[in-house]
């Protein structure tokens, strides 16, 4: 990625990454790939925040030296630890002795972790807490601790004079800038935050709750693109997600698993006898979809149903890793309708309801689906009583 002007004084330095199959090697990133963000604030003092993946190295540190212009960097902050943001700072630490790092406490001890315990010499590490600032000459950084958005160690920085919030993994969208630089931002924006911050939407509401104080004008992440327009809109999507709500309170997401196809049709049926009474619906297959896309989905919606078949004795194997999934995130506070197809050992309903109950606030419908194999009069009759429950609020 090229060089990029922020403002006057501050560069975009970092570096896209269009080869990486699957980010925190589960993720699919391809073929919109991702980026890895880091910026240099010039001034009396220099600033870099953050490094890149290890992956990326050469290309970043080129792009410093270029904007560096000879002169040597006075700081590197590192406003998170995750190897895809710290995987070069020691090689730029060795690049530029002088050079201060810049992190809070828990920062050093995980650089101390990653990289060894002599790594960096004790007048080299810079320790910050919540609400220290550093003057690097017109500009000031403060900085604001937010821990477990989403590593322990996480803070941001506050640039005082342009106003612009360094923001870590928050408001970080899968994307390389080259490849999406025209994509709407909540779409990748979404399905990386339910899937990689979403569990600590109680921290999220943390970090708004301090930034609601600031004039921000930009927001730099550390992942997609640097947002300088309808911030208002970010961080309204950001609170909402952040309290696990849906965006369409009234759109269902039907989740189907089905092995050899009757459950799937079952699933279409119902989606067309939904759609019919002007209801949104998006369907997914999850034998074939993967799990961040419908777990992104499972959050927008704001009902639930699924439809799953019994296997050997229990939940056929894509129902239950989604459910996992979705517990593990904090889902919670939907409808759910559910249908099961037994073919001949009824166990694929009370297995989806024992997932559910490891949930929080979420409501059953008292109609469930039962399909003895193929979908027949009986069971549509039961299909159009959910329909009616489901639309019914």
């Amino acid at each position: 990625m090229a060089i990029q002007t922020v403002t006057d004084a501050i560069r975009y330095v970092g570096v896209d990454d269009n080869t990486l199959a699957l980010f925190e090697n589960q993720y699919p990133v391809q073929p919109m790939g991702v980026s890895y963000n880091s910026y240099v604030i010039l001034d009396d003092k220099i600033a870099v925040m953050d490094s890149v993946d290890a992956r990326a190295a050469e290309e970043w540190l080129s792009n410093v030296a270029q904007v560096l212009e000879g002169r040597n960097p006075d700081y590197l902050v590192v406003t998170h630890m995750e190897p895809d943001h710290s995987g070069s700072l020691m090689r730029i630490a060795q690049e530029y002795p002088e050079m201060k790092i810049v992190g809070n406490a828990k920062t050093f001890t995980m650089i101390k972790q990653f990289f060894g315990t002599g790594a960096l010499s004790e007048d080299r590490m810079l320790e910050v807490g919540e609400g220290s600032t550093i003057s690097l000459g017109s500009h000031r950084l403060r900085f604001l601790l937010a821990p477990m958005v989403h590593w322990p160690e996480v803070m941001t920085a506050y640039e005082e004079t342009e106003k612009i919030l360094f923001s870590a993994d928050a408001f970080g969208r899968f994307g390389s800038l080259e490849r999406t630089a025209r994509a709407p931002w909540a779409p990748q924006a979404r399905r990386y935050y339910y899937n990689i911050v979403g569990k600590y939407g109680a921290q999220v509401q943390a970090l708004l709750k301090k930034i609601s104080a600031l004039e921000i004008k930009t927001i730099c992440p550390l992942h997609g693109p640097m947002l300088t327009e309808d911030l208002g809109e970010y961080l309204r999507l950001y609170d909402l997600w952040s309290q696990w709500e849906p965006e369409e309170s009234e759109s269902i997401l039907i989740a189907h698993a089905s092995i050899h196809g009757n459950t799937a049709h079952a699933a279409k049926t119902l989606e067309g006898k939904l759609e019919k009474k002007g209801v949104q619906v998006n369907i997914c297959d999850l034998t074939v979809t993967d799990l961040s896309y419908a777990v992104a989905s499972a959050f927008y919606c704001g009902k639930l149903v699924l439809a799953c078949s019994t296997y050997d004795g229990g939940l056929f194997p894509p129902m239950k890793a989604f459910l996992d999934h979705l517990q593990t995130k904090g889902f919670r506070n939907r409808r759910i309708g559910l249908m099961e197809n037994v073919s001949w050992a009824p166990a694929a309903a009370r297995q989806m309801r024992a997932e559910l109950e490891k949930m929080k606030e979420l409501r059953l419908c008292e109609t469930e689906v039962l399909l003895c194999g193929a979908l027949n009069q009986a069971s549509e009759a039961q299909m159009d009583a959910l329909v009616a429950e489901l639309c019914a609020e």
